[in-house]
């Protein structure tokens, strides 16, 4: 499922490809993507969506999703009960993913970094701990070093996912060939494809309905927008990740799983080598282990947050 083997079956001409592109778009958001409450706050022209669940008086803890083409806040659905016993979980969805607003405009690092940073200072209360996803890690590294946090635990961080690829985001961009072939990427096998092969581990650890919901929030009008940037490689922050998670004054802890492809434990190990950070290594996972062995995330996290440590 290459974007050259789209591109080469993109050839039924422009109205028949057009026609193809609405069969498949979605009518309908996808349900709410975790328990608890969802509301909006507005942020930069942005409704911006996030969840909250558990008792408003305990300490906050902001979960942040990773950047994929069917990324939304959903992927912590495993974990949100067990975490809200003892903190105040917020969990938004990024700005062009899930439930959050999709306008057609330039998403770069730039406009996560600022998102990241604002809901971790503005919407969370005071000190909140947050856990965050691949991409999104060096985003919330950088925000935790200017604004004060409890706690960080990053999931498979990255902040280089390659050289950039302007062509690639241009085309994913185009109304309809890009749509077309955004749409051959977010397929269900095309999900699938993607699942087994790089997010998990193993296939039988895939959570039931959670494929459905991917294809669903990635069928939505603009979906194709922010991907793009992303496989254009425009969302990559400026920044060595040794150095700013080195820059956080907060614990910071790494969560890996041992069979992560995309984002292999051996550079786990040389970043917690390198930035002096405790690395907690999940068996029988990949680059999701929040996804794919929720209880044994949450156990993980008893050393990283301080709420749940002293539990």
């Amino acid at each position: 499922m290459t974007l050259r083997r789209l591109l080469a079956g993109v050839a039924g001409g422009t109205a028949a490809t057009a026609a193809a592109n609405r069969l498949v778009r979605a009518d309908e958001q996808p349900p709410d993507p975790l328990p608890g409450t969802r509301t909006t706050t507005r942020w930069r022209g942005f409704d911006v969506s996030y969840t909250t669940a558990g008792d408003p008086d305990d300490p906050d803890l902001v979960l942040l999703h990773g950047v994929h083409a069917a990324a939304s806040s959903r992927a912590f659905a495993g974990v949100v009960d067990t975490l809200a016993e003892d903190y105040h979980v917020l969990a938004p969805d990024l700005p062009g993913f899930g439930h959050t607003d999709r306008p057609s405009i330039a998403y770069t690092s730039a406009l996560y970094e600022a998102f990241v940073a604002s809901f971790i200072g503005d919407v969370a209360g005071d000190d909140p701990a947050v856990v965050a996803s691949s991409l999104t890690g060096a985003w919330a590294a950088m925000a935790a070093a200017d604004t004060s946090v409890s706690a960080l635990a990053l999931v498979c961080p990255i902040a280089d996912t390659g050289q950039r690829r302007p062509a690639v985001r241009r085309l994913l961009r185009t109304p309809v060939v890009g749509t077309a072939v955004f749409n051959g990427l977010v397929s269900r096998r095309g999900l699938r494809w993607f699942t087994n092969r790089h997010a998990f581990y193993q296939s039988a650890n895939v959570p039931a309905g959670l494929l459905d919901y991917q294809h669903r929030t990635s069928h939505q009008p603009n979906a194709r927008l922010a991907p793009a940037s992303f496989a254009g490689g425009m969302l990559d922050p400026a920044v060595d990740l040794v150095d700013a998670v080195q820059s956080v004054p907060a614990p910071v802890t790494l969560v890996w799983g041992r069979e992560a492809r995309i984002t292999p434990l051996a550079d786990g190990r040389a970043l917690a080598d390198a930035a002096d950070v405790r690395l907690t290594v999940l068996d029988d996972a990949g680059a999701v282990p929040h996804v794919e062995h929720p209880a044994s995330f949450c156990d993980a996290l008893g050393a990283a947050l301080p709420q749940l440590e002293h539990h």
